[in-house]
């Protein structure tokens, strides 16, 4: 093994921008390539964001600012507008909606960024003694109002941000394990992987900006998770700072000693405490990378061909498939159209209507031309028409820059989110159709629903869903009510809430009714014994007694 403990990262990212996704400098206007179809198709409207909205004033007292320096320094204590803007909420689009408003109501009152776990325990030990609400803050990538914390009873609200801690702590060759500290970003800790001929494989379409901690914390699934895995699964070991001590857990690769502690973290949401190490599994660069695409004559063909590689042992490391509409959008405009899961347009190569498919290898050259041939193999025995490297490689390049057409959409009055969910593949259709149903008598005739599934397993697969309707002129509750017709549907269907985009205050009001009573009563008992002053993240993840 090996050690490093303060490493030189190549780069530094920029801060996002706070009331847009991602890099300040690539925000821009809807391009002309889009205007001429989004006019036709929702008609265009001004609606321009506030360019920087008032924050009301930090409320926290004085001498408890003094007493968060004098545990990290007086440098990592800010309570300036810029910095307190840039961390009010997440980017989700009712996060979004309400920033361009002009609501900062949930700006915290002061940033704090501790170094470590030790500064860490101390911060949380001066919160619970004067009753001040915690948030973690990792990469501000939340969509589901994770970073909106509850602010009534507290005497002020702190974002811890992670960003010091970006650390590669220990890399062990021979077990295949890594030590990560939370503030990492995706890039960076692949960059210090690199280094090592190792890495992660983790690719969410918010990997550009998202941290270490945030994936566990939310149970994360990135867009290669048919060879990787998701994130909870490449977690072998967690070290946590909660109100009550320190938590060690994963000793061993596996173990029967009662129920995997571990599990009560990942998906917790900064909830019952902070993240501040995370030991991984990592594997060898892959030498070679190979993205392709494939046409199917529908949505079913193109499912059940994934139902068979994954029954059959034979998924490749990338695999997600469009429905018509989403195939159809992307035929349309493909420089331009983004899915919502990391895949920008992409060409199916002029082969006419149906789904596309898109299949990806990564690996040694001979295991990625044996799991290509066999793949291929069972694809063309099951109808499926291959189209070549070129559709694969469009997705590989623009998988990372949906988010910013969702801006300028916002921009013309156009409204736009995704939301996502999970089943087992009999259940498919029906969840399939019923949410689809659901949004188009919410949201009118003239909404879009375009729907991919870009994670499957032995027993099922996620639907990831992207939605397109004119904005009202008060689109939040517009957004809210289309939200929890679908929410009702995947309920009414049996699905889970959430594939990978975690609970936060958004699918909060659904969880009681996919764990059960007894299910939400447990989650609440361990809140109360790791968090008994209830200072971290309040109002986040643990549903209320009286929801159902």
């Amino acid at each position: 093994m090996s050690q490093t403990t303060s490493p030189s990262l190549p780069f530094v990212q920029s801060e996002m921008h706070p009331s847009r996704w991602g890099d300040p400098a690539l925000a821009g206007p809807l391009p002309d390539s889009a205007r001429g179809l989004v006019e036709l198709a929702f008609g265009l409207a001004d609606r321009p964001a506030l360019a920087e909205p008032a924050l009301p004033e930090s409320g926290l007292a004085d001498d408890l600012v003094v007493a968060l320096r004098a545990v990290v320094g007086d440098e990592f204590v800010l309570t300036d507008d810029a910095t307190r803007r840039l961390r009010t909420r997440g980017k989700s689009t009712p996060d979004l909606l309400r920033m361009r408003a002009g609501d900062l109501g949930d700006a915290p009152d002061v940033v704090v960024r501790p170094a470590g776990h030790d500064e860490i325990a101390a911060v949380l030990a001066l919160a619970v003694e004067h009753r001040i609400a915690v948030v973690p803050f990792g990469g501000g990538t939340a969509v589901t109002g994770g970073l909106a914390a509850r602010r009534d009873g507290f005497a002020g609200l702190i974002s811890l941000d992670l960003v010091r801690m970006k650390g590669l702590l220990d890399v062990d060759e021979v077990s295949m394990t890594a030590i990560l500290e939370p503030g990492l970003r995706g890039p960076e800790a692949e960059a210090l992987l690199a280094e090592r001929g190792l890495t992660l494989g983790h690719y969410p379409q918010s990997f550009e900006y998202a941290t270490i901690g945030g994936f566990a914390a939310t149970r994360s699934s990135g867009q290669s998770s048919a060879g990787y895995g998701r994130f909870d699964a490449l977690v072998v070991g967690l070290r946590v700072a909660t109100p009550r001590g320190e938590l060690r857990l994963g000793s061993a690769p596996a173990n029967a000693a009662g129920p995997d502690l571990r599990q009560l973290i990942l998906g917790s949401e900064g909830a019952f405490g902070v993240i501040t190490a995370v030991t991984v599994r990592v594997r060898r660069l892959p030498a070679v990378k190979v993205y392709e695409g494939w046409r199917w004559s529908s949505f079913d063909a193109g499912a059940e061909a994934m139902r068979t590689l994954a029954q059959a042992g034979l998924l490749p490391t990338v695999i997600r498939l469009s429905d018509e509409n989403e195939t159809a959008i992307n035929l349309a405009r493909p420089d331009e159209i983004g899915d919502g899961d990391g895949s920008a347009g992409t060409d199916n190569g002029g082969a006419g209507a149906g789904c596309l498919m898109i299949t990806g290898y990564e690996g040694e050259s001979a295991a990625v031309a044996a799991k290509q041939a066999a793949v291929t193999a069972v694809l063309e025995g099951l109808g499926g028409t291959p189209l070549g490297t070129e559709p694969g490689e469009a997705w590989a390049h623009g998988r990372f820059g949906a988010p910013y057409l969702r801006d300028a959409m916002l921009d013309v009055g156009v409204l736009v989110e995704t939301m996502e969910t999970a089943t087992f593949w009999s259940n498919r259709d029906p969840l399939y159709t019923g949410v689809k149903d659901a949004l188009a008598a919410e949201l009118g005739d003239g909404a879009i629903v375009l729907c991919h599934i870009s994670h499957v397993y032995e027993t099922g697969c996620s639907l990831y869903f992207t939605i397109a309707a004119k904005g009202a002129d008060d689109p939040l509750p517009q957004w809210l009510r289309a939200k929890a017709a679908a929410s009702d549907a995947m309920m009414a269907a049996g699905a889970t809430i959430t594939h990978h985009h975690a609970v936060g205050t958004d699918h909060r009001p659904w969880l009681t009714q996919e764990i059960g009573e007894l299910g939400a009563s447990v989650l609440r008992a361990v809140k109360a014994d790791l968090d008994p002053t209830g200072i971290l993240n309040p109002g986040v993840l643990i549903p209320d007694a009286a929801d159902v």
